[in-house]
This record gives structure tokens, sequence and C-alpha cells, in this order.
């Protein structure tokens, strides 16, 4: 079965004539199926040569008629303009237009109205879809690999959320920018409104409402000193930071992930970038948290999703305390027993003090080695999981370690980026002020807040002279 395909003007009148006859075949035969395409007379010149060249055709006016399969395939059958298809229906039907001038003239003017509506109400409902723009750096790391399926199945944002993804690295990954686009196009996620690379800086965050920084520096001191690590980081953020102010959004929210330096670079992207608001840059430590839930699980012989209320302290990629003074383990099979709600104090579960003392808390340095050599899977769930909760809201009473830049909170210096119990609620985040801590855990602060203050000193150093307003604003 063919269909007959009817183009042209939107006000032209010949479309118009051939227009009312091809309905009133369609109506009156059975076989006879008509579709139509109308364009704005602006754009007309160009669809057509656009049309005949893709399909080979010599064709000048409005309207322009072909026979093609019913299911719009293959290269169609060239029937021609007006006068071809007049002489088309009396051949082989029987049938021909009366039409006069004049209401030629008055439907090709009805056709260009209804065009124009149509053309109206089309962009009225792309307007209404404003996807997401998610920028996300380095993203040739394995970790964006991961990451993306997680953003754009709809648990992240929402099932009524789409979101275009935007790929940024140098120009030497451009080839693995191009699989992860193609792989992602092919996955043909729903809510994925598009996915893009770029190589080129000048492009970089236009738009954004989102923006995950994943940069990464090598840490190896056998190689290059402290000093170099974060004179590398501060010239990574010194580019970000002002492109971020210039392109993104004025309400942008910032993620630090990676593996190094994450604290620093959430306060180097808000020193360089004085007017990118510091409650929406922040640093992710769920991966922290994460694996020592998952350690503390294996101990107890239990899920790692029953272990609650981990607290990741200070430098998230660098000298940390894990705190398990509030912890709660749910559905722990002990000798009290409760509903799926209810909780009980992990360090009364753990009977093997010992056990805390030596071997949890001296292997930190081995969890962070865990942490650091995860190919993707762990980093990729934990800005999805902040994500989540940033525009959703985290479970009730439940805890959750990110990197915030300070306010004096729990005696912890001002002007520092520094991981601590967080809610996330309407939107925003709060710290949990009202947690208590011991006196042990306040003089842990302290020398965990030394060693970010120091990293501070030494950035410093790299931007006063510089950026002085950004030196100013992460010394006041």
């Amino acid at each position: 079965i063919c269909v007959t395909v009817f183009t042209g003007r939107a006000n032209c009148p010949y479309y118009a004539k051939a227009e009312l006859l091809a309905d009133y075949l369609q109506a009156n035969l059975p076989d006879f199926r008509v579709h139509k395409i109308t364009q704005h007379p602006d754009k007309w010149e160009q669809w057509l040569h656009d049309i005949c060249e893709m399909n080979g055709w010599e064709h000048r006016e409005s309207p322009i008629i072909w026979r093609e399969l019913l299911d719009r395939g293959g290269k169609g059958l060239l029937l021609g303009g007006v006068n071809d298809f007049l002489e088309y229906a009396q051949n082989y039907y029987g049938i021909t237009s009366m039409m006069l001038n004049e209401e030629m003239l008055d439907i090709a003017e009805e056709n260009l109205q209804a065009h124009i509506e149509i053309e109206k109400e089309e962009e009225e409902i792309k307007s209404l879809i404003k996807p997401l723009q998610i920028w996300i750096t380095s993203a040739s790391a394995p970790i964006c690999y991961q990451l993306i399926p997680l953003l754009a199945n709809g648990e992240v944002f929402g099932m009524t959320t789409e979101i275009s993804i935007h790929l940024l690295d140098t120009d030497q990954f451009k080839e693995v920018l191009c699989g992860i686009v193609m792989e992602a196009e092919h996955m043909a996620f729903p809510l994925l409104h598009s996915i893009s690379e770029h190589t080129e800086i000048d492009e970089a965050f236009i738009q954004a409402d989102i923006i995950i920084v994943l940069d990464d520096i090598l840490l190896n001191h056998e190689v290059q000193s402290l000093e170099n690590s974060i004179r590398e980081v501060t010239e990574i953020c010194q580019v970000y930071a002002p492109l971020i102010e210039k392109n993104a959004k004025s309400e942008v929210r910032v993620i630090s992930s990676g593996k190094t330096f994450v604290n620093l670079k959430a306060m180097m992207i808000m020193a360089y970038g004085p007017s990118i608001k510091p409650e929406n840059v922040i640093a992710i430590a769920t991966s922290w948290e994460s694996a020592a839930k998952a350690m503390l699980a294996r101990k107890l012989n239990m899920g790692a999703a029953g272990v609650k209320d981990v607290i990741v302290w200070g430098n998230i990629t660098g000298c940390n305390y894990i705190d398990l003074s509030h912890a709660k383990l749910y559905g722990y099979d002990c000798a009290i027993w409760g509903p799926a709600n209810f909780p009980r104090p992990l360090l009364n579960m753990i009977y093997d003090s010992e056990w805390i003392h030596s071997e949890f808390l001296s292997a930190q340095s081995t969890l962070s080695s865990r942490v650091c050599h995860c190919v993707g899977m762990l980093p990729a769930h934990a800005v999805a999981t902040v994500l989540r909760y940033w525009y959703h809201g985290s479970p009730p009473g439940e805890i959750v370690s990110v990197g915030v830049f300070t306010e004096g909170q729990f005696c912890v210096p001002e002007g520092i980026v520094f991981s601590m119990p967080v809610r996330f609620q309407n939107g925003n985040w709060e710290v949990m002020t009202e947690l208590e801590i011991s006196e042990t855990t306040q003089g842990v602060l302290g020398r965990l807040a030394h060693e970010l203050i120091q990293e501070k000193l030494i950035a410093l150093k790299e931007i006063k002279e510089m950026h002085p307003y950004g030196a100013d604003k992460i010394t006041s």
C-alpha cells in the first residue's frame, strides 16, 4: 500500500487546490492514503532544495507531490506539481478539481494561519520542556561512564525531568567522548534529551544547572611535591571558575568528586568564582561513607544497607575521621527484634571494642586505598545519591556526610571546605549542628582542620598575586 505525500508552501493556492482534491479522494477511495506537509514560506525554498537533492529529483515550485510506501520508507516516486497530480487523478480515477481561483486563495490564507498557529503551539510545548543542563568535566574518566546511566534512568531527578548531558575533556580524549556519546544514544534513555562532547574550553558550562568536577591529578610524592600538586589543582579551578560565572546559570550547583583534593577543588572554585554561591558548591564524601559501612557490615555479618549514620569528618581525600558515635543498625539479627524502622546503636552491637580501635580506625588508610582504586561504580553511585538528595531530600533523620564551606560549625575554623554531617531538604542542605560530639572527637576535628588550613595556605600563595579578590574571599 502506498501513500501520496503532498508538500507545499503554506500560503500556496496550488497546494490548496491539490490538497482539497486529495482529501476528496481519500474520503471516497478505500486504498488512497494522504500525508500532508506544509512549510512556512520563508523555509520553503531551502526545504524543497534539500528534499530534491536527497532523492535526486528536479522540481522548482510548490507543491511537490510524490508516492511512497505506507510505512514511509525508501525513495519515493515523484508525481510532480499540481497539474501533474490533476492529470494523475483524471487518468486513474476520472476525478478532477473545479476549484475557482478565489477559493484557492482563501484556503491558502487559511492554511498559512493554521500553519503559523501549529508552529506556535509546538514552540510553546518545546519551551515547557527545559531539560536540566548537566556538565561533567574530565568526562573520559571511568566514573563518568558509570554515572551517565544513573543520571538518565530517572531515579536521580525524577521520571518527568529530562536532562541534557555535556561531556568536557581535552582534545586528546575526543574519540573516547564520542564513543560514550554514541553508546548513550544507542541506549535510548527516555529522559536523556541530548548528550554531546566538548573539547573547546570556551564552550564549557553554557547554561549549566549542574556541574560535576571529576578532575584528578597525579598524587605521587616521589614524583612531585605537595606544593606542585596543589598548584595543579588551583590552575584547573582558575580556568573553570570564571567560565562557570560567565556561562552557567546563576543558581548552578557544583559537585566536586574524584580521588584527590576534592575539598580543595570545591574551595578553589569558590575562590576563583566569587559570584558562585558557597552553599551551591559541595564535595562528595559518600564513597568513603559507603566503604566504611561495608566494612562494618562484614564484621557484623549483615547487609551494608542496614548500616546508617556513619559520619566522615575532615578532608575527604586526605586525613579524615570515620565517626561511629551516631551510627545505627537496621534489621540486625540480635537478641532484641523490632519493626523495620527500629534502630540499634552500632557501638552497642560491636562488643569487640578492641577491633574498632585497633583494626577499623587504623584501617582508614586501607579504606581510602580501596575507594581510590574503585573503577567507577562506587564514586558514580555516590554522586548520583547526593544529587538525588539535593533535589528530593535525604531520608528523614538520616545523616549524610558532605564537604561544605565552614562557618564555625562544631568549632571547626571558618573558611575551609570540611566534611561534616548534613541533611538535605527542599532543595537545600543544612549542617546538623544539633548532633552532640565528644571532647575526643572535637580534638580530632581540630587536627583534621589543620591539614586543610595548610592546603589553603599553600593555595593562597598560588592565587594571591593572580586573583587578589579570590584570595580575600577564602581568607575572610
